[in-house]
């Protein structure tokens, strides 16, 4: 069984994220086979909070090139944006980012 911390990788900190945080919108970075229910269970039990909406994306790699013939590829990744509910408090991870 798989453990919130397994689901949940890391916070996806950027300047769009950070925009939505005040609608009770938070961006993670999650397991690539964790599916809405999963990631759902992980971030009420990691943060203590309820979530009312869950929006996964696969993130797919660019090409990436160092000189002339080593093309290679960035790895994908998934990307859930999660919205909690009104009366649910805030993540507090993001409350000094902003």
């Amino acid at each position: 069984m798989k453990t919130a911390y397994d689901v949940l990788i890391r916070p996806v900190i950027s300047e769009q994220s950070m925009e939505h945080t005040d609608l009770k919108k938070y961006v993670f970075e999650v397991a690539k086979d964790a599916n809405k229910i999963e990631i759902k269970k992980a971030v009420e039990e990691a943060f203590g909070v309820k979530v009312q909406k869950i929006s996964t994306t696969n993130v797919r790699g660019k090409a990436k090139r160092m000189g002339a013939y080593p093309a290679g590829q960035t790895a994908g990744w998934k990307k859930a944006v999660v919205k909690l509910t009104e009366d649910s408090k805030t993540i507090e991870f993001f409350e000094g980012m902003v």
